[in-house]
């Protein structure tokens, strides 16, 4: 036995609330090492009646270990607990003190000890977010419904997309385009910044309080929410806290007055004057952009203003959450007033941060809900667009990822195929439709959040910023409209099928060198079964059948189980989605 590998601590991913009663306790052994584990727990203050030994799942695996997971109600809301792990005849014994052979008849002594379960230490993302699919739009190349506030030298919609021009995509746009939505079936929608700024993509924001002229008014973005609330769709607009814009007023002021302005210290400064020194300018920004000058949020009035405005579109607007860029940039009490605000203006809001690597220090009830899922996205696109890793290397990364965050905060996660700051998925596949759809497949049967980058469901491609940034394609004859349904038969399936949002996962096949997926989710009401082919060659699979009758999930046809067995057969780029009731 490994026991080198053998690992846990209280908290985190670790052991944590679920809900007001579970608490979910993991373990990490190494792969293949450990035949059995069961958990040994009960009250601390009332051990001889409430002890009781659990044996505890083989969840998810990664390249390197195996991570064990037991669910527990503790009578009393504490609990104390240590590991038997088993291999073969041998048994030892794990606790917060270390290993043992023999288990020690002073139950508490060395004990991990969970205190108490307090229901405002659990993270808990709003519920309906479990069950959203998100849509993002890049304003300025969704829809142009009001040519009247068309920037100056705006172009003919559809031309070629570069760092600086405008095509005139306003509010007024979506609003049109409302009932296009409805049909995708899409329930949520992620916005790029709305804020007045100088740039098409407007993360450079001049006013935080005004929507941005060339986009509507906020009047104009108020009935965008109200008509979307109608429709059953939530509402997330982006929050740039991390910096400002070059023409952000206190900013104007600086650059004028210099030391002797009094928004000097809203900025990060590093020498006098401001100015451009070797390409660097002497003030932090983000990413050695000199037009966007990184705010000092540690400072009480740069807080107290940036609350204020994450309060204001909340209470007068009624928008449903915050996605906050470059939010790992940003100081964790700043964040965690933050979310007290916006909690408190409604606390049924989706706080979304993003952060591209792992974010457990934002994730542990005090900070954000979730976050965009990049490391998910990059798996995804290394399987099936770019195919650098086998079926067992994808399987171990997504172990991995699974492993890393407590269940609520995987159910809540963003996922992603691309965005505005990727090259888009059909481009990354090639061009190869058939992969694509095998990407988006995965990525609406799997644990979290989808979210549909605009464009993508009716085929458009492009590579990095300013190619992923082309003007969404209105005119029927040039969409792929095989994509569009596709797209729609997803979100219809995922919608419809809680086992699909907030069921379990493992994988039942994904073998060294293999190009072949078979994967299940499952809740008490039903299981599906998803087979995917991602190789250019027939694949066949042969898996046990829980149940007797199956159907294709997608097509209504009844699926055969012969001897207990699930036979299937797939052409190449092929796929399966089968579903069965539990009884």
């Amino acid at each position: 036995m490994n026991l080198q590998a053998v690992y846990h601590r209280i908290k985190q991913n670790w052991s944590y609330a679920y809900d007001a009663e579970t608490l979910h306790i993991r373990l990490r052994t190494a792969r293949g090492d450990v035949q059995r584990v069961r958990l040994l727990c009960g009250d601390k203050y009332d051990w001889k009646r409430t002890n009781m030994e659990i044996d505890m799942e083989r969840g998810v695996s990664d390249a390197l270990f195996d991570y064990w997971e037991a669910r527990v109600r503790p009578p009393y809301k504490r609990l104390i607990y240590r590991f038997a792990l088993h291999d073969g005849e041998k048994t030892v014994y794990y606790s917060e003190a270390g290993f043992d052979t023999e288990l020690t008849p002073q139950y508490y002594k060395g004990a991990f000890d969970f205190p108490y379960l307090h229901e405002t230490d659990r993270i808990a993302p709003p519920e309906w977010v479990k069950d959203a699919v998100f849509y993002q739009i890049f304003p300025e190349r969704f829809a142009n419904g009001d040519p009247s506030n068309d920037p100056d030298g705006t172009e003919p919609w559809g031309g070629e997309p570069t760092p600086k021009n405008f095509f005139g995509g306003d509010l007024q746009g979506v609003i049109d385009r409302l009932d296009y939505l409805t049909e995708l079936g899409v329930n949520a929608i992620y916005f790029t910044p709305v804020f007045e700024a100088t740039t098409n993509h407007k993360y450079d924001t001049s006013d935080y309080f005004r929507v941005d002229p060339h986009f509507g008014t906020n009047e104009t973005l108020k009935t965008l929410v109200r008509e979307c609330h109608a429709r059953g769709i939530r509402v997330l607009l982006d929050a740039v806290f991390n910096h400002s814009g070059r023409q952000f007023a206190p900013f104007v002021d600086v650059i004028e007055k210099g030391e002797e302005s009094p928004y000097k210290d809203w900025f990060h400064v590093r020498k006098w004057p401001l100015r451009i020194e070797d390409g660097v300018p002497t003030y932090e920004t983000f990413a050695f952009e000199p037009i966007m000058p990184k705010l000092n949020t540690s400072n009480p009035e740069v807080r107290d203003y940036l609350l204020k405005v994450a309060s204001y579109w909340m209470d007068e607007i009624g928008i449903d959450g915050w996605r906050l860029d470059v939010a790992n940039e940003v100081d964790h009490q700043f964040w965690r007033e933050f979310r007290q605000t916006v909690k408190k203006a409604n606390p049924d809001a989706y706080i979304l941060g993003e952060i591209m690597h792992d974010a457990m220090p934002w994730l542990q009830g005090d900070q954000f809900d979730a976050v965009m899922n990049y490391p998910f996205t990059n798996t995804v696109i290394d399987f099936f667009a770019s195919q650098e890793i086998d079926s067992a290397g994808f399987a171990a990364a997504i172990g991995a990822l699974l492993a890393s965050y407590p269940a609520q905060v995987n159910e809540a996660s963003f996922n992603l195929v691309g965005s505005h700051d990727t090259p888009r998925l059909l481009t990354r596949c090639g061009g190869d439709r058939r992969l694509a759809r095998l990407a988006v497949l995965f990525q609406f049967t799997f644990v979290g959040v989808p979210c549909v980058y605009y464009g993508d469901e009716v085929g458009l491609d492009g590579g990095y910023d300013p190619g992923c940034r082309k003007c969404m394609e209105w005119d029927e004859a040039r969409q792929d409209r095989e994509q569009l349904a596709f797209y729609r038969a997803l979100i219809r399936l995922r919608l419809s099928h809680r086992a699909l949002r907030t069921g379990g996962f493992r994988f039942l096949q994904a073998e060294p060198g293999s190009s072949t997926l078979a994967y299940e989710r499952w809740d008490e009401r039903e299981r599906f079964v998803i087979l995917i082919n991602r190789g250019g060659r027939q694949a066949g699979f042969r898996l046990p059948a829980a149940g007797t009758e199956w159907t294709d999930a997608l097509s209504g046809e009844a699926v055969a189980a012969a001897g207990g067995n699930l036979v299937c057969s797939l052409p190449p780029y092929g796929y399966k989605v089968l579903r069965s009731i539990r009884v």
